[in-house]
């Protein structure tokens, strides 16, 4: 018997986001290994975490505990975050109901998209904003809103949410600090936000993945803190974030039972579980307080050195409430556009930067730019030793 030649053809696919292409961070780190450049762009450390957190770890891994959690997140963990937000923002979440471990804060967002967001709804979101929210709305079949921040402030334009809001506004995506621009809420703007939402049926999803990294003492206002945002609110932080290890992508969710129970109906089916290992030193680190108490200065101190450098050259310094970012204004250094500039100082300077630009969905462009000092000293003495040339 023989057979017919067989033809290799993959059907034509329709893509769901066809304008869609590789994001500024791949793009911007893919030049500044290219031109060996110090790459300021992409938002991680290049520094290691505590070793006692690794050997939590590794502890874990030897004494077997390397089988499937429970879905929520094992108990030790959850119970930690549940005292761990009570200690800090004075609300009581319940450890078995209301917190659920996640595999990073990019997939609890979207996992909290999807879990409250039907076809036809509307969600707002205040650009400049990360780069994973409106995709997420797009796959749940929402309707993105955008509301842009102040320009130059980055501070909620509450006029202009309010007019953004409809019978069809099903949510509010809101990040305090704030990425890209480092601008940290006010407790007179959450009580503000608390009152505008009052009279809605209005869900919040607050990024809070920088909750630790809040400066010259001021204080993280999470939603947890407003009994009115919390009742309404799916919290999202990131211990990748807050421990220095981005890479075990694991973070977490506090919210309401009712709202946890949605949550986690999508959570089991997008990732089901989290690495067990790493949630099981995570909750024997968190024993101790003291590594995200002391993270506002140890934080604060390289964005001061940052700062001091970046002051001698002609950029133009915007406040850094709070995050591991510096944005500067460019104006005085260059006429080029803000994604044209970033490549232009990577490939001519040897520093990687991320426009601003990308930020936002219509590419809006107010000459600023942002750079990470999650770094280690040396390699932001690297940077500012090129920079000033400028």
């Amino acid at each position: 018997m023989t057979m017919a030649p067989v033809t290799e053809r993959t059907p034509p696919i329709q893509t769901k986001f066809p304008t869609m292409g590789t994001t500024i961070f791949t793009v911007m780190s893919a030049l500044a290994t290219e031109k060996g450049a110090v790459n300021l762009g992409q938002g991680f450390p290049d520094f290691e975490c505590d070793p006692k957190l690794v050997d939590a770890v590794t502890e874990a891994m030897k004494k077997g505990l390397n089988q499937y959690p429970p879905m929520t997140g094992i108990a030790p963990l959850r119970e930690a975050v549940a005292s761990k937000v009570e200690a800090l923002y004075g609300r009581k979440y319940d450890s078995a109901s209301e917190i659920t471990i996640t595999a990073g804060a990019t997939q609890a967002i979207i996992t909290a998209v999807l879990a409250i967001v039907k076809p036809g709804d509307e969600v707002i979101v205040l650009e400049p904003c990360y780069d994973s929210y409106v995709p997420n709305i797009e796959l749940a079949g929402g309707t993105v809103v955008r509301v842009p921040l102040t320009p130059g402030t980055f501070r909620p334009d509450f006029v202009k949410i309010a007019a953004a809001l409809s019978p069809k506004t099903r949510a509010i995506m809101i990040n305090s600090p704030h990425n890209p621009s480092g601008t940290v809420w006010t407790r007179a703007e959450m009580l503000q936000l608390q009152d505008l939402l009052a009279p809605t049926d209005v869900f919040v999803i607050s990024d809070e993945v920088y909750e630790h990294m809040v400066f010259d003492g001021q204080l993280h206002q999470s939603a947890a803190r407003f009994p009115g945002l919390a009742a309404r609110s799916l919290i999202v932080s990131s211990f990748g974030k807050t421990y220095h290890v981005t890479g075990w992508k694991v973070g977490y969710v506090a919210a309401p039972a009712v709202l946890s129970a949605e949550f986690r109906k999508v959570h089991q089916f997008n990732v089901f579980t989290v690495n067990t290992p790493m949630q099981f030193g995570l909750a024997s680190y968190m024993a101790s307080p003291e590594p995200y108490l002391q993270l506002p200065a140890f934080y604060q101190r390289k964005r001061d050195l940052f700062r001091e450098g970046l002051a001698r050259t002609r950029f133009q310094l915007l406040p850094s409430e709070g995050t591991y970012f510096q944005c500067v204004e460019i104006s005085k250094v260059s006429a080029l556009k803000e994604d044209e500039f970033c490549k232009w100082l990577t490939s001519e300077i040897g520093v990687a930067a991320i426009p601003l630009s990308a930020f936002y969905g219509n590419g809006f462009d107010q000459r600023v730019v942002r750079f990470c000092f999650a770094k280690k000293d040396e390699t932001l003495k690297a940077a500012l030793e090129r920079l000033a040339k400028l």
